[in-house]
């Protein structure tokens, strides 16, 4: 493992940094105790690591339900508190469905049709200033 680039342990879910980014790529059900683990570990690394963007890639997910709306809303809204920006990549059009019929709107997320295209997201927004430190003035 590289020290640069590590990968933290988060149960059954893959979670890969890719420069200042980290890439989580969900495969079918997400379960409570996995859930919650993931969102700590995500929450710790965005600290630890100062990384501005988190790609989550759903592309394997089948079914949305109301709990994993709610956990991607509260991944988003935990890392945009750590000064991070959240995008949702893979979206199949029956998930997108799904989360009308349930009147989820995942507030926070940005969404993008894939993994390549999410990544191009995050390098074009601008970066955000990291809790800390000295705030940007504009000329």
């Amino acid at each position: 493992m590289n020290d640069a680039y590590p990968r933290p342990v988060t149960g059954h879910v893959p979670v890969l940094r890719l420069g200042d980014v980290l890439l989580v790529t969900l495969q079918g059900d997400l379960h409570d105790s996995t859930a919650q683990q993931l969102q700590q570990d995500l929450a710790e690394t965005i600290s630890r690591t100062g990384v501005r963007g988190v790609l989550i890639d759903i592309s394997g997910v089948e079914i949305v339900d109301s709990f994993l709306g709610r956990v991607l809303a509260e991944i988003a809204a935990q890392a945009k508190l750590l000064a991070a920006r959240t995008v949702v990549a893979g979206m199949r059009p029956a998930v997108a469905i799904t989360l009308v019929e349930l009147g989820l709107t995942l507030p926070g997320l940005s969404t993008a049709l894939s993994t390549e295209a999410g990544m191009e997201l995050l390098a074009q927004q601008a970066p955000v200033t990291r809790p800390g430190s000295p705030r940007q003035e504009s000329p």
